[in-house]
């Protein structure tokens, strides 16, 4: 049994008549009456009675018919799903995603997108960046935004959406949450006990934070280790220590929670959002998909970071 037989038994019965089924069919009779007996002999019954008018269909025409146009219609949407995909107007799309791209983008982009390609499905799930970088090389992610630099970006291509820099979380009732205009330099918190990233979690993150205090001069006395900004700022409210965080996290720091702006920040050092993909074999919707948050959601200065010396 096959789609083209389902086909022909269907026109068969709503023509009652080889001669109009074939028409319609655009085959000849003799071809079409081969089809149909062998799909009886397959099933083991008559579909038809033969009379001089035409065909009437059996009682086991009238039980194949339902499930042999449902076979037809879910046969036609493989293919248009799969047209649409190849074309990149529709089709499945697997995004990775940090917690901090909550905060800001994701609200402003998912909209839009839907707008865009109405026929998108998206499965959206929440993972470190180093999960995402694993899920795009695995091929079990099509698109991912993550923290960026990454240490490790061998086959995919990850490219700089906007600069989040660090900001200092710090307790209200810290001494340092009293600084002019809510702005300090590192520096100052050198001897302050700091809740840090697990290194084997999020290695990148973790390293950047470590670079960014030894660019004010000193190591960080780490008491404790959390992954997920609400942890950690929970922690931080709590007075277990200070934590360097995305700067998006200031716009939405818990009750208890100051986040300082960094004022001694190196000119050279940049952290921020990226997005990315496997550099070969994309989908077509994955590849315009990229172009619109690119076109949309790079900032001026991230995009000439981008542009070849």
């Amino acid at each position: 049994m096959n789609l083209r037989q389902l086909q022909q038994f269907i026109t068969l019965v709503e023509t009652g008549n080889f001669h109009r089924a074939a028409e319609i069919l655009h085959m000849a009779q003799p071809p079409l009456s081969v089809s149909i007996r062998r799909l009886e002999e397959e099933l083991g019954g008559k579909l038809f009675l033969r009379t001089s008018g035409g065909v009437v269909p059996t009682s086991l025409a009238h039980a194949l018919l339902p499930d042999a146009r449902a076979a037809i219609f879910h046969a036609q949407q493989c293919k248009l799903k799969a047209q649409e995909a190849l074309k990149g107007l529709g089709g499945v799309l697997r995004i990775g995603f940090i917690g901090t791209a909550t905060y800001e983008l994701l609200p402003r982009w998912i909209p839009e997108l839907r707008s865009e390609f109405p026929r998108l499905e998206m499965e959206l799930m929440e993972m470190t960046s180093l999960e995402i970088l694993e899920g795009l090389r695995a091929r079990h992610l099509d698109l991912g935004f993550l923290r960026f630099p990454v240490l490790d970006s061998m086959d995919l291509t990850v490219t700089p959406l906007e600069r989040d820099d660090f900001v200092l979380a710090v307790a209200r009732t810290s001494p340092l949450a009293a600084a002019p205009g809510q702005r300090i330099a590192l520096a100052e918190a050198a001897r302050e006990n700091f809740i840090f990233y697990p290194q084997q979690r999020v290695p990148s993150l973790c390293a950047m934070a470590h670079l960014r205090c030894q660019m004010s001069g000193f190591s960080p006395h780490v008491v404790q280790e959390a992954m997920q900004v609400p942890t950690i700022l929970s922690l931080v409210a709590s007075g277990i220590g200070v934590a360097l965080v995305a700067g998006v996290a200031k716009h939405h720091a818990m009750a208890g929670v100051v986040c300082l702006e960094l004022t001694d920040t190196p000119a050279q050092f940049c952290v921020g959002l990226a997005v990315a993909v496997a550099s070969q074999q994309r989908l077509n919707l994955a590849d315009k998909v990229l172009a619109h948050v690119l076109q949309r959601h790079q900032t001026a200065e991230m995009r000439a970071r981008c542009l070849p010396a």
